[in-house]
């Protein structure tokens, strides 16, 4: 059954989906638009509710991030059986979409003055304030979110470094915890390899 995922040519909000199925060894199409000659009509009003990333298998579509890392996750046996452990990994992958929130602002925000504000806010409010608690949580179970290696860990590597992208920053460099944990798997076995073959992501 033929696999593609959609989104534009950055890391974003599929980055962590792109991990996953490389991970797995998952053969997908990594299908990628221009964002910079975005929208294209044609593909946008094929999409279910006009946003990326899209998932398809065979016939089948799925919008959402998080829907899909979960559905891939599921897939390349990263989500645990237990409901009670899938809730907390899910309830940390929203905490980690919550301080997206933030950044998203700060994208979106078309006024330099109101940027330059918002980005000192996330740097000296929310960075802290999520990041001192991603710290704690990974001490305490083994340096992973769910006491070892799980979807939610691949979720917070995905958006740490869409958020460095976008910022300029390194917002993890005083986290030790999370620092060890990225590293853990950008070195895993496909990740690995799809990062060496993966060009560097530039905002024009």
């Amino acid at each position: 059954m033929a696999k593609k995922l959609h989104y534009f040519d950055f890391n974003g909000l599929a980055e962590s989906v792109r991990y996953l199925l490389h991970y797995g060894k998952t053969k997908f199409e990594d299908v990628r638009y221009d964002y910079n000659s975005w929208p294209v009509k044609e593909v946008k009003e094929a999409l279910p509710f006009g946003q990326l990333p899209l998932y398809e298998e065979g016939n089948k579509k799925l919008n959402q991030s998080l829907a899909i890392a979960r559905y891939v996750a599921y897939q390349v046996k990263l989500l645990p059986s237990d409901p009670w452990e899938q809730a907390v990994l899910d309830a940390i992958v929203f905490n980690i979409y919550d301080f997206w929130g933030r950044v998203l602002a700060y994208i979106k925000e078309q006024d330099q003055v109101k940027k330059a504000t918002l980005k000192k806010e996330i740097l000296e409010e929310s960075v802290v304030y999520f990041f001192s608690r991603f710290e704690q949580a990974l001490k305490d179970n083994n340096g992973y979110f769910g006491g070892k290696l799980s979807w939610a860990d691949f979720i917070l590597l995905g958006i740490v470094e869409s958020a460095n992208l976008f910022l300029g920053e390194q917002i993890e460099r005083d986290y030790p915890q999370v620092q060890a944990l990225l590293e853990k798997i950008r070195n895993l076995q496909g990740v690995k390899q799809y990062i060496a073959g993966r060009k560097e992501y530039k905002l024009a």
